[in-house]
C-alpha cells in the first residue's frame, strides 16, 4: 500500500474508535475493562506499525512529503473548504510519538484507573485526543488544523475536570477552557484574514517547497499581522507568555492525561505551528522577536517558579513550561532541526516523568536512605551570585508564581464580570409568575 492510502487510515482509526465506543456507550451496552484494555494495545500497536510502514516507504522512494486530497467538504460561490492531508519530514515525527506515547499512556491507564468510574470515559477520550492531534500534524490547511486543534482543546478540558464530584478540578478546567478560547480567536482571526487578503489558508498557497527550505508566498504588513495572530495562538496552546498560567491548573486532571497532553503532544503543538509558519514568521521582525522574547521571559519564569512548587505535578508543569519557552525561542533564532530533535526528546522525557511522578516521593526516600541521609542541594549557583534582597525578590516572586493570577483577575477578570453586571440590567426582569403568565398565554 502507498503512503496515500495509509495516511488517511492511520488518521481515521482512532476517529473511528471513538464512535464505536461512543455509540455503545449511548445505548447502555456494557464493555469490561479487560476488552478495552486488549482493543487499546491492539489499536496502538497497529497503528504504530501503520506510521513505520509510511515512514519506510518515504524513505525507500526517496519522498519528502505525502499529500493526499479527498475533495471538499463544501463549496460556496468561488470558495472550496478542501479536506487534505501532508505528511513530511515535520509532520512524521510527531506523527510518531503521537500514536507511540498515546499508546504507552493507554497501557499505563488500564491499571492506573482500575475499577474508577470514569475509566470508560477517559478511554473514550483518549481516542478522541490521538484522532485531534493526528488531525493538527496531518494538515495541509490552517482550515483543517483548526478542526483537530479544538478536538485537542475539548478533550483537553474534560480530562482537566475528570474528577468532576470534587470543585477544583471543574473550576480549574472552565479556567482552561476560558483561556483556549481567548487563544483560538487569535487563530480564528488569523485563518480569516488569510482568506481575505490572500484567499487560501492552505500550506500549498502560502509557502513554496518542502520543510524545511521552504519559501514565504505572502508578503507586506498583511502577513505580517497573520504571523502576529499565529504567534499568540501558538503561546495559548503551548501556555507560553501571557497565557502561562493554565498549564499549572491542568495538574487537576488524571496522571495519564497529564503526560500525554501536558508533557508531550497537546503543548507542542503551538510550537508545531510557529514551525510549519516558520517562513511567514521570520518575515516579520515583530512576530520574530514576539516569538523570542516570549519564548525566553516564559522559560525564566518557569524555572523561578518549578524550584519552589511542593507537589511533583505542578514542578513537572513548569519544568514542561520551561523547556517550551526553550523552544520557541529556538524556533524564533531559525534553529528548526534542532528545536524539532528537542520537542521530540522533550516529549519523550516528560512522559516518563509523569508517569513515575505518584513514585517520585518514594525514590527520593530510597536515594536519601541510600546517601546516609545526605542530599546536596541542587541549582540555586547562579542566584547566589546575587545581593540578599533579589535573592528574597526572587524567592517570593516565584513563589507567587509571578503573581499572574492576581494580575489576571484584578485587571481582566474584574472589569469583565463588571461589564457583564452592567449589562444585565437592559436585561428583562423574569419572575416564575411571568413566566406562568407568558406559557399560559402560549399555551391558549
Amino acid at each position: 500500500m502507498s503512503p496515500q492510502t495509509l495516511l488517511p487510515i492511520l488518521i481515521a482509526i482512532p476517529g473511528l474508535l471513538f464512535l464505536g465506543f461512543s455509540f455503545i456507550w449511548l445505548v447502555g451496552i456494557h464493555v469490561p475493562e479487560r476488552a478495552i484494555s486488549s482493543l487499546t494495545k491492539a489499536v496502538y500497536a497497529l497503528l504504530t506499525i501503520l506510521s513505520a510502514m509510511i515512514g519506510w516507504k518515504m524513505w525507500q522512494g526517496g519522498i519528502a512529503s505525502v499529500r493526499v486530497s479527498m475533495g471538499d467538504w463544501f463549496t460556496v460561490a468561488d470558495y472550496g473548504f478542501p479536506i487534505s492531508l501532508l505528511i513530511d519530514r515535520l509532520s512524521f515525527p510527531l506523527v510518531c510519538i503521537t500514536v507511540i506515547l498515546a499508546g504507552v499512556v493507554g497501557s499505563f491507564s488500564v491499571r492506573y484507573l482500575h475499577r474508577d468510574p470514569g475509566f470508560y470515559r477517559f478511554f473514550l477520550l483518549l481516542h478522541l485526543f490521538t484522532f485531534g492531534a493526528l488531525l493538527v500534524f496531518t494538515a495541509d490547511s490552517l482550515d483543517l488544523l483548526i478542526a483537530g486543534w479544538e478536538i485537542v482543546g475539548i478533550t483537553s478540558v474534560l480530562l482537566i475536570g475528570f474528577f468532576q464530584y470534587r470543585p477544583d478540578p471543574v473550576r480549574n478546567a472552565l479556567r482552561v477552557f476560558g483561556t483556549y478560547r481567548i487563544a483560538d480567536l487569535f487563530m480564528l482571526l488569523a485563518v480569516f484574514l488569510a482568506h481575505h487578503w490572500f484567499h487560501t489558508a492552505s500550506w500549498g498557497g502560502m509557502f513554496t517547497g518542502d520543510w524545511p527550505g521552504h519559501s514565504n508566498n505572502l508578503d507586506g504588513s498583511a502577513a505580517a499581522v497573520i504571523a502576529v495572530l499565529l504567534v499568540f495562538a501558538a503561546s495559548g496552546k503551548s501556555s507560553q507568555g501571557p497565557f502561562c498560567g493554565w498549564l499549572p491548573r491542568a495538574m487537576e486532571g488524571p496522571t495519564p492525561s497529564s503526560a500525554v497532553f501536558y508533557g508531550a503532544i497537546s503543548v507542542h503543538a503551538g510550537a508545531y505551528l510557529l514551525l510549519r509558519v516558520e517562513p511567514l514568521i521570520h518575515d516579520s521582525k515583530a512576530a520574530t522577536g514576539m516569538v523570542i522574547f516570549i519564548g525566553l521571559t516564559t522559560a525564566f519564569l518557569g524555572t523561578l517558579v518549578h524550584r519552589t512548587c511542593a507537589d511533583a505535578k505542578t514542578s513537572l508543569a513548569y519544568a514542561s513550561q520551561t523547556q517550551l519557552g526553550l523552544i520557541f525561542a529556538e524556533i524564533g533564532f531559525g534553529w528548526t532541526t534542532f528545536a524539532v530533535i528537542h520537542m521530540v526528546s522533550h516529549a519523550v522525557l516528560r512522559t516518563l516523568q509523569f508517569l513515575r511522578s505518584p513514585s517520585m516521593l518514594r525514590d527520593y526516600n530510597r536515594v536519601h536512605s541510600a546517601a546516609g541521609g545526605k542530599i546536596n542541594p541542587t541549582g540555586g549557583y547562579y542566584e547566589s551570585l546575587l545581593p540578599l534582597p533579589v535573592q528574597v525578590w526572587l524567592y517570593r516572586f516565584a513563589l507567587g508564581r509571578g503573581f499572574y493570577d492576581a494580575i489576571l483577575d484584578r485587571f481582566i477578570v474584574a472589569p469583565v464580570k463588571g461589564l457583564a453586571r452592567l449589562l444585565a440590567i437592559f436585561e428583562p426582569k423574569v419572575t416564575i409568575k411571568t413566566a406562568a403568565e407568558t406559557v399560559k398565554k402560549q399555551a391558549s
